[in-house]
């Protein structure tokens, strides 16, 4: 990819090792970026030590990065609360001294039930890191951008859900629709800065978050987790659910100088089984 060698990314949510952040940020130090490993690191209501990235496997993920020869810092972020976000993007650029990456990546899309079963502070909790910590961060990177005078690339992390509904996910699908709505409305808005804004929108990928899903749905259907994951990959045209890497190796391009003229965009990472 062109254009990435020494630029500064900051990815949410990316302090889990087998996560769809820490792959992106994988792929951004492999092509020569400075990296900002952020996620939760404390448990917190509602959201478990299996849920987030705590401090011990956020510098896992940090040392792992420090392996491939990219330069990189950990900083602790709730992307609920402003004051963190605030935090994190003096911390980033106090160290490498500008942003021009950020990928909102943090989400909760464990919490599975029916509609009429969802509470109130499980809406709040999903809405608050899917949409509203997206929004935060983005309100702070593009300061920072705007600032440098040098612009930037913001890409928000969606999902098919972005695209189409499913059910038992209300608060997750309705946060992922309105973060392509967000991403398409800041993309008219920074461009005279030179800030691009997209959305990559992954279908399942197995990750940790992903194999709560899957159990839960084979459970749902009544099916074994080998006939749903059967199914998944006979409705997937390419065969196989997403990996990490592809969906890294789409930020990694958006990313890059050679995406400059592409803004707005939703794009799907689906082996073709999303198609609009």
């Amino acid at each position: 990819m062109q254009g990435l060698k020494g630029k500064v990314a900051v990815c949410t949510g990316s302090g889990r090792r087998d996560g769809l952040g820490a792959a992106i940020l994988r792929r951004l130090a492999d092509e020569g970026c400075r990296i900002v490993v952020t996620d939760l690191a404390q448990p917190d209501t509602l959201l478990d030590s299996s849920d987030i990235g705590v401090t011990d496997e956020m510098d896992a993920v940090a040392n792992e990065i420090r392996e491939r020869g990219a330069e990189c810092i950990t900083v602790a972020c709730d992307v609920r609360r402003e004051d963190d976000v605030k935090g994190l993007f003096d911390a980033a650029v106090e160290k490498f001294g500008q942003v021009d990456i950020l990928v909102n990546n943090a989400g909760v899309g464990y919490l599975m039930r029916g509609f009429q079963e969802v509470t109130l502070p499980e809406w709040q909790l999903v809405l608050d890191v899917n949409l509203t910590g997206a929004f935060l961060c983005t309100q702070q990177a593009a300061a920072r951008m705007i600032e440098s005078g040098k612009g930037g690339c913001i890409i928000n992390i969606a999902s098919q859900a972005a695209k189409s509904g499913f059910p038992h996910l209300a608060a997750y699908v309705a946060s992922k629709h309105g973060l392509v709505g967000l991403t398409r409305s800041n993309a008219i808005e920074l461009a005279d800065h030179g800030i691009t804004v997209n959305a990559v929108c992954p279908n399942h990928v197995t990750t940790g978050l992903g194999a709560k899903q899957n159990a839960y749905y084979s459970k749902l259907r009544g099916q074994t987790l080998e006939e749903f994951m059967a199914a998944m990959r006979d409705r997937i045209p390419l065969g196989r659910p997403g990996l990490p890497e592809d969906t890294a190796a789409a930020v990694a391009f958006l990313a890059s100088d050679d995406a400059r003229y592409v803004t707005g965009e939703a794009m799907n990472v689906s082996g073709g089984e999303e198609m609009h």
